[in-house]
């Protein structure tokens, strides 16, 4: 197979590689799934307490919700929420949505409108200058914006999908990183963490970072979660309760969807992103570094990953992705930046550390850009297209959905 299609943007780009050997890594996928049925079930029979068990009817209440770098249907999820909630006595004027931005740019109004619908104007988006301090581990203070650590309940939509550092997102990780400070995403992000035994792509057993963001979780008062994941079909599955178990079952369905067996020694693999992963480099270069420091690397020693994505907000306009973009840009080799961000970094910064330790031994094309100077001044290698970064006859590995594939 030498023609194919990637994700580019909210569409597709065509490839065609006559002079190369092409393989496809085509997770089983699973089936998509109503969601908004499936979520009223799941909160209907959660793991663990009902709604009704945890809130009362004076309550006030915090949503903590993904932003616009998850696909996570928040629309129908806080509506399924919002509905129960109602049914147990509490009133949407009872109820406050935090957009978990972590260390990203803040949401537009119109983003904001397209995520949450007519729930819209319940949203704020999280500051994590504004926040108060609840707990601490490891000496680390665990921060969570205000609005959230004065509600009585707290409440958080997710995905539960695959994660470079945590294994697999969700849970807890959606309100102690989406709705906190600083300082625990500087602790979980650092070097030394990073470097943990356990700390890796698809794994949430003996993760030290899975189980920093859970009991940070726990000490932001989390009560209940409804969170979902998805493959290529779209949503898979559902689940609500307890942010443990809720990230488990996840998993599970996850893995069983996602996981694909691959042999190793390609000479490229065209690793594709899309929407809304490939607005920024920042996002983007996860499907890079997803393929090089997974589980299983089917890269030969010198060969590369193709990474089609539209940038058009170049590198990405948050703090941590300036951040990043600074350690990156300022760097004169990717060994040189790994050595020197060993000794410690500011929260945000991580993925340029990650994206070095890759870059030590595969080279990375960006194609299709609308910032093909940001690529370039990164570190990485920008084209125009595919073909362009494919070198004739090379042994080629397509992975559509990088991100939410695990090769194994």
């Amino acid at each position: 197979m030498a023609d194919f299609v990637v994700p580019l943007g909210d569409g597709t780009v065509s490839v065609a590689l006559p002079d190369c050997d092409v393989t496809v890594a085509d997770p089983p996928g699973g089936e998509a799934i109503d969601v908004r049925e499936t979520a009223v079930a799941a909160v209907r029979e959660p793991n663990g307490p009902k709604l009704a068990e945890l809130v009362g009817a004076d309550d006030t209440v915090a949503i903590v919700v993904t932003d616009i770098t998850r696909a996570t249907p928040d629309d129908a999820l806080v509506d399924v929420l919002l509905s129960e909630l109602e049914r147990v006595g509490v009133y949407r004027e009872q109820v406050t949505i935090v957009v978990g931005l972590g260390l990203h740019r803040p949401m537009t109004d119109d983003e904001l409108d397209a995520m949450l619908g007519e729930h819209a104007d319940l949203a704020v988006n999280h500051d994590p200058e504004d926040t108060v301090e609840v707990g601490e581990i490891d000496g680390t203070p665990i921060e969570l914006h205000r609005r959230v650590a004065m509600a009585d309940r707290v409440l958080s939509t997710g995905m539960v999908e695959p994660h470079q550092y945590a294994g697999f997102s969700g849970g807890g990780k959606t309100v102690a990183i989406g709705a906190g400070g600083e300082p625990l995403i500087r602790y979980t992000h650092g070097p030394d963490m990073l470097s943990k035994e356990g700390v890796r792509l698809g794994s949430i057993e003996d993760n030290p970072f899975r189980e920093a963001v859970d009991e940070a979780g726990d000490m932001c008062g989390l009560d209940f979660c409804l969170n979902v994941t998805h493959g290529p079909a779209g949503i898979l599955d559902v689940a609500a309760g307890l942010p443990r178990l809720v990230v488990r079952d996840l998993a599970e369905s996850a893995q069983e969807a996602l996981s694909v067996d691959i042999e190793d020694g390609y000479d490229a693999v065209i690793a594709g992103v899309g929407a809304p992963k490939d607005a920024n480099l920042y996002q983007a270069t996860r499907a890079a570094t997803y393929v090089i420091l997974g589980a299983t690397n089917p890269l030969r020693r010198g060969g590369r990953v193709v990474v089609p994505a539209e940038l058009p907000e170049g590198a990405g306009a948050g703090t941590g992705e300036q951040r990043f973009y600074k350690w990156l840009s300022g760097a004169d080799s990717a060994n040189a930046l790994y050595e020197e961000m060993r000794s410690g970094y500011e929260p945000g910064a991580q993925r340029a550390f990650v994206v070095a330790r890759a870059l030590r031994d595969h080279e990375v094309y960006v194609t299709n850009s609308e910032a093909p100077d940001v690529v370039e001044e990164c570190l990485m290698h920008a084209k125009g297209s595919v073909e362009d970064a494919v070198e004739p006859g090379s042994d080629v590995l397509v992975v559509p959905d990088a991100l939410n594939t695990l090769l194994r």
